[in-house]
């Protein structure tokens, strides 16, 4: 039986190179006066957060900035963004820069209007009070976090990811401008579009797929496999900087309508514990979560490859799609052991245990608890 799906969205996309011009445009449309710019230094050296303050100021918005977030916003520098923007007049928040960024600007959005620390909102639909509008304008091809109503926040005492969703919490304008991809690092580029790519592949066989969001999947793989290579070897190349910004979206958006799965769920502990790179983590664990599932969804895997014209009969489509997977990770000069992350044999099956807990492996497509989650951590050592 075909999985049921609900889709709503009161979201203007605008995409292509230069839609962030059209900024003030966009706030003025969704009634902004007085707006929150969530966004860090790294935007600002890169040009892009005095571009986003012209064009709001020429609108006649008053911006108010707030920066004072890190790689894996946590619940205390959320409680400080929304303490710095009481008393302001702010009707309006926009977030500019990675997933980072986009998060916090959904987390500052709950404890601001809805005056409760951002644990109290851990699951989903558990803000009673309306928020405010929000723009979202992601400078990476990534987390895909601007097509999704959860934000996700570290507790800073157990560093755990917390996921508190609200269909309130959803951006309302989303500007994907790819030539603000064009500054990131290298680095940045090779882990987030390796995010992404997992995103396509743990969304399209989740228990939580179903047509709409496996369109979303393919689509963004489509777009993600075919251009990471590329933007890594010729980084100035507009077009696949586009390719990688859209797929990230659509990627973001399959997440929306459907879940992830075991290889997030290893990932996060490997964080939390030794302070991994997400996107390491995920470089590192998918190949052999894809290996680990095969028998439960090989025929997924392999309409993967065909998507990709990358399908041939002499492996198995998941051993196929494992070993293409370690060529992208590969060609972004990620890590392919945990080793190479200090990660301690001692600490695995601590970390299964974590990995077990996670709340994305439950909807993985093979039935995924502590055990499982040792196994993969083993075959990744």
């Amino acid at each position: 039986m075909l999985q049921l799906f609900d889709v709503k969205s009161d979201a203007r996309i605008l995409f292509g190179p230069g839609r962030l011009d059209e900024l003030g445009t966009l706030a003025q449309e969704l009634g902004f006066t007085r707006t929150l710019l969530v966004s860090d230094p790294g935007v600002a050296a890169a040009g892009h957060l005095g571009h986003a303050h012209k064009c709001l100021n020429r609108a006649g918005v008053h911006v108010l900035d707030f920066s004072g977030f890190g790689p894996n916003p946590d619940a205390d520098m959320v409680a400080a963004g929304a303490a710095h923007a009481v008393g302001a007049g702010i009707d309006s928040i926009v977030g500019l820069g990675g997933g980072s960024s986009l998060d916090c600007a959904k987390g500052i959005n709950f404890v601001l209007t809805q005056g409760r620390p951002i644990h109290e909102f851990l699951g989903y639909g558990n803000a009673s009070k309306p928020m405010l509008p929000m723009i979202g304008i992601p400078t990476t091809a990534g987390t895909g976090s601007e097509a999704q109503s959860y934000a996700i926040i570290s507790d800073p005492k157990s560093h755990t990811k917390m996921a508190c969703g609200d269909p309130k919490i959803a951006f309302r304008g989303v500007i994907l401008d790819p030539s603000l991809t064009l500054t990131q690092p290298a680095s940045v580029t090779a882990t987030a579009g390796y995010d992404a790519m997992a995103h396509a592949v743990e969304s399209y066989v989740c228990t939580k797929r179903n047509p709409a969001s496996e369109r979303l999947s393919r689509e963004a793989w489509r777009l993600l496999e075919s251009h990471y290579e590329r933007v890594l070897a010729a980084p100035d190349d507009l077009s696949a900087r586009s390719a990688m910004q859209l797929g990230a979206y659509y990627a973001g958006m399959a997440i929306e309508l459907s879940m992830l799965g075991a290889t997030h769920a290893c990932a996060n502990p490997l964080t939390a514990r030794y302070g991994t790179t997400h996107g390491e983590a995920i470089a590192i664990l998918l190949p052999h979560v894809v290996r680990w599932n095969a028998g439960t969804v090989a025929s997924h895997y392999g309409e993967l490859l065909r998507e990709a014209g990358r399908h041939n009969g002499d492996i198995s489509p998941g051993e196929a799609l494992a070993r293409r997977l370690e060529e992208l990770a590969a060609a972004g000069s990620l890590p392919s052991r945990l080793s190479g992350v200090g990660a301690s044999k001692a600490d695995l099956s601590l970390l299964a245990q974590e990995a077990s807990e996670q709340w994305t492996g439950k909807f993985n497509p093979r039935p995924f608890d502590a055990a499982g989650a040792r196994e993969v951590y083993e075959c990744a050592f």
